[in-house]
């Protein structure tokens, strides 16, 4: 048996109800479809227009989660970087992610504290260089200090002077590339410690004049 059409079934069926305030549907149930009206057909197109960007924002988060990922959350680099020799000790310095790494460049000072005059300047005698660990590509920054080489000014100081206490550094090294991907590593020998400072680039430029 044919079953009637839902519109004329509800129709008649409000036609023959006895209360005013009857559900349509309470005697008879007729099967029947929603069809959603042009404002909701309209709201559904935009959702899916909108979902290949909600899926490209998603990608690009997870990307940049793990571009940036601090180099310690890893274990790849230590495999990467020889072990310090006898007579000498690895520091690895980790670089927080910044908006525009071309922007910054990081010092490297490598020193130890000292007992001076307090006035003439000092400086250690030795060198910091850049290597490679071969294999991998990957920069370090070994330094060598020359046994008891100290270099100073020649002021003269009064005798009873009470000493003090400065931090004494080779020459500093740098700025070096910022690179948060990857960590500093620098091999200095035991007693002495590395510290550094960050050079930061202003976001204005200048333009040169002719002479």
């Amino acid at each position: 048996m044919a079953l009637p059409r839902a519109g004329s079934a509800l129709r008649a069926d409000l036609a023959t109800s006895d209360s005013p305030t009857a559900n349509p549907l309470s005697a008879t149930t007729y099967p029947f479809c929603i069809v959603a009206g042009p404002k909701r057909r309209a709201q559904h197109r935009r959702m899916l227009r909108l979902l290949p960007l909600a899926c490209l924002a998603l990608l690009t988060f997870v990307n940049s989660a793990i571009l940036h990922a601090r180099p310690d959350d890893a274990s790849s680099w230590q495999k990467a970087y020889p072990a310090a020799e006898k007579g000498m000790k690895r520091i690895v310095i980790h670089l927080d992610a910044q908006k525009d790494e071309f922007s910054w460049k990081v010092e490297l000072i490598v020193g130890k504290t000292m007992e001076t005059d307090g006035v003439n300047r000092v400086a250690l005698m030795g060198t910091i260089e850049e290597r490679t660990v071969q294999g991998w590509g990957y920069n370090y920054y070994q330094a060598q200090v020359k046994a008891d080489g100290m270099i100073s000014t020649r002021i003269g100081v009064d005798p009873n002077q009470p000493k003090v206490q400065q931090f004494v550094t080779l020459m500093p090294h740098g700025p070096v590339r910022y690179n948060s991907r990857l960590p500093i590593v620098v091999y200095v020998p035991e007693g002495y410690e590395v510290r550094y400072r960050f050079w930061k680039a202003e976001e204005t430029t200048r333009t040169g004049e002719v002479g």
